[in-house]
This record gives C-alpha cells, sequence and structure tokens, in this order.
C-alpha cells in the first residue's frame, strides 16, 4: 500500500508537470499569434497611411515642429488622440504614463512648454482608470518602478474611481498652475484640464471629452462663461450630468 501511494504520488506530479508544461505552450503559442497579427496590422496600416500621405502636408513639419498643445494623458490603451483629434501630426505634443500625471513625466511637460512654446497643457484624465483604482487601495505588492509612479498620486483613500479620476486631473491642474505659474500669469500658457469617458460614466455620452478645469476655474457655469469658452458649440462641461 505505501508502494502503491507512493507511485500515485509520483503519477499525480507528472500529470501535473506535464499541464504545466502544456499550458505554458499554449500561451506561448498564444502570444506569438497575437504578436504576428499585431505586427501585421501595424505594418499594413502604416502601408495605407504611407500610400494615403499627402507630401504637402508632410514638407511643414519635416525639419522642426510646431504643435500647439502639450497633452499629459493617461497611458491606458482605450485613451487615443484620435477620439478628439483628427489631425494630431504637428500639433500635440503627446506625453502618457499611468494616472496621467505631471511630476513623473516633467521633463517632457517642460520640453513642451519651455522649448516648443505651446500655449496649452491640456491633462486628461478617464473613465475607469486603473491607475487611479490602484491609488486608492494597496498597491505596495507592486513593482518598486509602478509604485514610485503611483506614490506622486494623493488621493483621499476612501473615495471613487470616479471622484479620484476628477480629483487627480484637479490636482496636475494645481501643480502645472504652480509650476509655469510666470507662464501662466503672462498670458502665455493655459492648462485645461479634462476627461475622457469612453464608458459614459460621467453622463455626457459615451466617448465624451469633458471639460473640467481650466486655470484652476471648476464651476460649470463660469466655465461655459469663461473667454476662451464662451460661444462654442458642443462642449460637454463639468462634473457628471447623471448627478445634476
Amino acid at each position: 500500500m505505501i508502494c502503491l501511494g507512493s507511485n500515485m504520488k509520483k503519477y499525480h506530479l507528472v500529470i501535473w508537470l506535464a499541464l504545466g508544461l502544456f499550458s505554458s505552450q499554449a500561451s506561448a503559442a498564444n502570444a506569438q499569434t497575437e504578436i504576428r497579427d499585431f505586427l501585421k496590422t501595424l505594418f499594413s496600416d502604416n502601408n495605407q497611411y504611407v500610400s494615403e500621405l499627402s507630401h504637402a502636408h508632410l514638407a511643414e513639419y519635416l525639419e522642426q515642429q510646431n504643435p500647439r498643445a502639450t497633452i499629459v494623458a493617461c497611458a491606458d490603451s482605450r485613451v487615443q488622440s484620435n477620439a478628439f483629434h483628427s489631425s494630431p501630426e504637428n500639433d500635440l505634443f503627446f506625453i502618457r504614463n499611468i494616472g496621467n500625471q505631471i511630476q513623473s513625466a516633467q521633463g517632457s511637460v517642460e520640453y513642451g512648454i519651455n522649448h516648443l512654446h505651446t500655449p496649452i497643457l491640456l491633462i486628461i484624465g478617464h473613465s475607469h482608470c486603473g491607475a487611479i483604482q490602484a491609488a486608492l487601495g494597496d498597491y505596495s505588492k507592486e513593482s518598486p518602478a509602478i509604485r514610485h509612479e503611483l506614490d506622486f498620486l494623493h488621493l483621499p483613500k476612501a473615495g471613487t474611481v470616479d471622484e479620484g479620476v476628477i480629483e487627480n486631473v484637479h490636482q496636475q491642474v494645481a501643480f502645472a498652475l504652480k509650476k509655469f505659474k510666470d507662464k501662466v500669469r503672462k498670458g502665455e500658457l493655459i492648462v485645461v484640464g479634462t476627461v475622457y469617458d469612453f464608458r459614459d460614466d460621467f453622463g455626457h455620452g459615451h466617448g465624451r471629452l469633458i471639460l473640467i478645469d481650466l486655470n484652476g476655474e471648476k464651476d460649470a457655469v463660469k466655465l461655459k462663461n469663461h473667454e476662451y469658452i464662451k460661444g462654442l458649440d458642443g462642449i460637454a462641461i463639468g462634473g457628471s450630468e447623471k448627478t445634476q
């Protein structure tokens, strides 16, 4: 009986190892398929882009870039510039990281504002942000690099993710206003805070870019009458339509 029990344990171990190896091989095969499919899409789409490219348009920025906006957005794959800009080339100086934060990317932000002289710094948060969700909880088991970036997000631990998304945008705007106060005071820079809501969590519609902060002004009524906004149509402004 003892010998049989020992053999059974060895048998189960062999089966377990075999299943683990099979699972690992299957995962590797799936990854290889995804990699191949992605590269096919990547270069196929690039070929399509090249075939439609206007060389006259390209000539405008062959030697230098002249963007109007420095953008700090989340690295989330669901947030892409084609949702709010049909021709981003040479117009958007794009910076992305987890949590659309300035402090972990200050060099890039400074380059856009101080060297490219963009008159707009646009902060874009988004609904259902994983970085905000992590920052509101316990992320002590994350890698040192991820913890380092999340440490820059200072949010009330009791807040919901949606509240954290909005609070973070306001905090990033406040940080920028302080950091670039001279340019803001001279009228050379405006800092704009927005939320891209692909889930319609805030009730303005799926995929809507919502204005929530402009140079520190958060009041929806005042935002609607701001000199840069007044008279412009189709702008979703402020917080949540579902609670107004």
